[in-house]
């Protein structure tokens, strides 16, 4: 079985972001960057099911800047078989990540597309599901666990009331939830190997995609500083500043 696994260029999540002065953006020249986290879920898993058994080969896909191949070496390192970049400098919204997705999925024609939840960045959470949709395939969406059964994933998947079981026919996509595994750390003799794997770029155009953003990002700024807390004699007091001062009651 072939798994199609996702992977984002993003900031690294330890690094204090800083907003562009021109308030157009996030500020990334010069900043350290990384594959999402939920990514590395998504590329952790497919791996597992790789030593397991169950899975053959592991395609890694990036959408985005020349620099994205240091994001699919790492997914190789980790264990993917081989990578696809779609480059572009462009800004590549949901939309247009699952516009391009879907045209891989055609070629590569994967049993399975596992992608992270939601990206750190931009926080959407829309691409996994806009993917299934176009693809006309069932999902899975913040997925704790799955297996697979012949035809079929058993999905065990996170919802505010507790956990859901799912069986979705293959093929199918699912995303990745926080706690669905720890990625392992990638070790020096496999990020070596991984710079002798295939790694093949295309331009949307090749993929028939526009990716041209429908949305426009207006300003970007920093939320409030958070005010100084105040000590309060007693609940009267207490329950009167919030009523009269902070109005929340």
């Amino acid at each position: 079985m072939k798994v199609l696994v996702t992977v984002k260029r993003v900031v690294d999540p330890y690094v204090k972001v800083r907003v562009k002065a021109d308030g157009s953006g996030v500020e990334t020249a010069n900043v350290k960057m990384t594959m999402n986290p939920f990514c590395e879920i998504a590329v952790e898993q497919a791996v597992r099911m790789k030593e397991a058994g169950i899975v053959t080969e592991i395609v890694a896909v990036s959408i985005g800047v020349q620099q994205c191949q240091e994001t699919l070496r790492t997914a190789m390192a980790m264990g993917a078989d081989r990578g696809i970049l779609v480059e572009t400098a462009e800004e590549v919204q949901p939309l247009a990540v699952a516009k391009v997705l879907k045209a891989v999925v055609a070629k590569e024609q994967p049993r399975l597309v596992i992608m992270g939840k939601q990206a750190i960045d931009d926080d959407s959470n829309q691409s996994g599901q806009m993917l299934a949709a176009l693809l006309g395939w069932p999902q899975a969406t913040f997925i704790s666990n799955i297996e697979i059964a012949g035809d079929n994933a058993e999905i065990t998947r996170e919802i505010d009331g507790g956990l859901e079981k799912l069986t979705v026919k293959l093929p199918a996509v699912a995303t990745a939830d926080l706690r669905l595994n720890e990625p392992r750390y990638v070790t020096l003799p496999n990020i070596m190997k991984a710079k002798k794997k295939p790694l093949e770029i295309v331009k949307p155009d090749a993929l028939g995609v526009d990716v041209a953003p429908r949305l426009k990002t207006l300003k970007v700024q920093e939320p409030p500083k958070r005010s100084a807390g105040v000590k309060v004699n007693d609940v009267a007091d207490l329950v009167n500043k919030l009523k009269n001062e902070a109005r929340v009651v």
